[in-house]
């Protein structure tokens, strides 16, 4: 088995090497040093603090005040937080392999003579290589151009100061983007944790009120329980002392209807002296029905109830004032039930004596 191709199957070995050499910042090879970060993936430190600046804006250090503690970027391969201490950038490892891989690199490609093809050529000038840079027109073009074709008149510069100048504010607008992505991800983070502890505390408040109004209803329950009792008492002994009269009434009505009769059959008696015998007995019976019929009554109103009428308008008065507030009005608001609820109290007690 052949280790190369192996290793790089397809295509130029040292074409796919360079590919594997490329900051994904500047997208250039790796300029040394080289710093690896915790997720494995490699970036030039000069592009790892200008990310590590732009996510972390007033973390300073290495000729400004220094920063006592630390800060923290993402990836731009994968995304993965770095975490970095109060040193920043420079306390990252340098990845001395990779930068010895480079150093191999450059002089292979050195040691190699240019491949004609690999450079682009003028399309006026076929056996021209482009390696001036129109400013006028802003596109790249060749010597002959310059001197005999179309940009004559134009102001030109050479290719790799343009190169390297627009390749630096590329990178640089990528390090903008990358930090303001990372800006907007924490800002999100930032938000999530918002909304999740927004939604922990509406629960817990929620519960919180339920239960004080859970004890509220208990204790209009109890007290609801305790009055209809107290009128239902007052209601079995009014009707036991009512029952007791009609027992009473009808026992004696029994005995007069009885009378009655008997009283009758004598007066249909035919002979004198059996009349007599029996009459005598008979109204002297008679009377003292007549005078125990005083038995006892009812007096004017007994029935009435209207004595367990309870007012509750200022308590429903404040049931609709509850609403939230501080401690202090929460104290207040008590305090004055309590003297509401005494004052009921005392009411009720002067009412029964």
């Amino acid at each position: 088995m052949d280790y190369k191709s192996g290793l790089i199957p397809d295509g130029n070995p040292m074409e796919n090497l360079e590919k594997q050499l490329i900051c994904p910042i500047c997208l250039e090879m790796f300029t040394k040093p080289v710093v690896i970060l915790p997720c494995q993936h490699n970036l030039c430190r000069k592009c790892a603090n200008d990310i590590f600046q732009a996510a972390n804006p007033y973390w300073t250090n290495r000729g400004g005040s220094v920063s006592m503690s630390g800060g923290r970027f993402r990836c731009p391969s994968c995304r993965h937080e770095v975490i970095m201490d109060r040193h920043g950038v420079y306390g990252l490892q340098r990845n001395l392999l990779v930068e010895n891989i480079i150093d191999i690199y450059k002089q292979e490609c050195s040691s190699r003579p240019l491949q004609k093809g690999s450079h682009p050529m003028c399309k006026e000038h076929e056996d021209e290589k482009i390696n001036i840079y129109c400013l006028t027109c802003e596109m790249p073009t060749c010597s002959m151009c310059k001197v005999f074709g179309a940009h004559q008149a134009c102001e030109v510069a050479p290719l790799q100061s343009v190169f390297q100048g627009q390749k630096t504010e590329l990178s640089n607008c990528i390090s903008m983007l990358v930090a303001g992505n990372d800006r907007a991800q924490t800002i999100i983070t930032q938000l999530e944790d918002s909304c999740r502890v927004t939604k922990e505390n509406s629960h817990q408040v929620k519960e919180a009120l339920s239960q004080k109004f859970d004890a509220l209803y208990a204790i209009l329950d109890e007290k609801k329980s305790e009055l209809l009792q107290r009128i239902t008492q007052e209601q079995e002994e009014k009707l036991s002392f009512i029952e007791a009269l009609i027992l009473q009434y009808r026992e004696q009505l029994d005995k007069s209807t009885k009378l009655v009769e008997t009283a009758i059959q004598s007066l249909d008696e035919p002979g004198g002296a059996t009349f007599l015998l029996s009459a005598k007995p008979l109204i002297k019976s008679i009377v003292e029905a007549s005078k125990g019929c005083q038995l006892g009554k009812t007096e004017q109103g007994f029935e009435n109830m209207d004595y367990f009428t309870v007012d509750l308008e200022h308590i429903a008065e404040a049931l609709r004032a509850i609403d939230f507030g501080t401690d202090e009005e929460e104290e207040e608001f008590i305090e004055d039930e309590e003297e509401q609820e005494e004052e009921v109290s005392t009411e009720e007690k002067e009412g029964h004596q």
